[in-house]
């Protein structure tokens, strides 16, 4: 959860029209203010959907924005709004965190019992879907990869299949499970991976991102090389 998408002030007038739509069936905008208007509430409404709030009531959003416009007397002190959005969202997080933590566990403790993954010391696990044959990567080392990450609802965050092109990074640069999966794997090889919550994201997530907190994350990892000439210019 970003609290950052609701911070409105941060909304500027180009950013506001550079995601104006002015085609629309219910209204219609007649001036520079219209479209200003409208383009504005689309800016609003795409961070609030950003936000992934449970629930929104956009009647009492509009009232609390027509009450500050003419200047009459709102329900809670705009000095006071910001805080009570911080709490609101802290808490929610927490409570987030803590429904994915126990997901997440449910959830590897049946996968470990599958045939076929294996569970390493730090919780990580693993599936082998091809073996390869050549050297294994140190943290060191520069690798090339494809891969695919998802949340345990199938949910797809990220893919170097999907952009066309193999990934490059370093071993030692990732999150510590995805550091710990490549170690384990020879150039060539393809895995599954589960990776922990607290060997990924852990209790922050990814705002950036659809990771939500104490997230377990899927990869589909596929080892093509490692650039030791440019690991040892580092």
């Amino acid at each position: 959860m970003n609290i950052k998408k609701l911070s409105f002030v941060a909304l500027t007038i180009t950013l506001a029209l550079s995601s104006c739509n002015q085609k629309s069936s219910s209204v219609k905008l007649k001036n520079d203010i219209d479209s200003l208007s409208y383009c504005i509430g689309v800016s609003i409404g795409e961070n609030l959907k950003e936000a992934d709030l449970p629930s929104f009531n956009v009647e009492v959003f509009r009232k609390a924005v027509e009450d500050v416009l003419a200047k009459r007397e709102t329900k809670i002190k705009p000095e006071n709004a910001g805080m009570y959005i911080q709490e609101y969202f802290t808490k929610l997080q927490m409570e987030q965190g803590m429904k994915n933590l126990k997901e997440g566990q449910e959830f590897l403790k049946k996968n470990k019992e599958k045939k076929g993954v294996v569970t390493t010391a730090s919780g990580l696990q693993y599936e082998v879907l091809k073996e390869g044959t050549g050297p294994h990567p140190t943290k060191d080392d520069m690798v090339s990869i494809h891969y695919k990450g998802s949340l345990i609802d199938g949910t797809v965050f990220d893919s170097s299949y999907d952009r066309g092109q193999p990934a490059t990074f370093a071993v030692g640069g990732v999150i510590p499970g995805f550091t710990e999966a490549l170690q384990l794997m020879t150039v060539g090889s393809k895995y599954r991976v589960w990776i922990p919550a607290e060997l990924g994201y852990g209790a922050a997530g990814n705002p950036r991102g659809k990771i939500k907190p104490n997230s377990v994350l899927v990869f589909e990892i596929e080892l093509l090389s490692i650039d030791s000439s440019a690991s040892a210019k580092k």
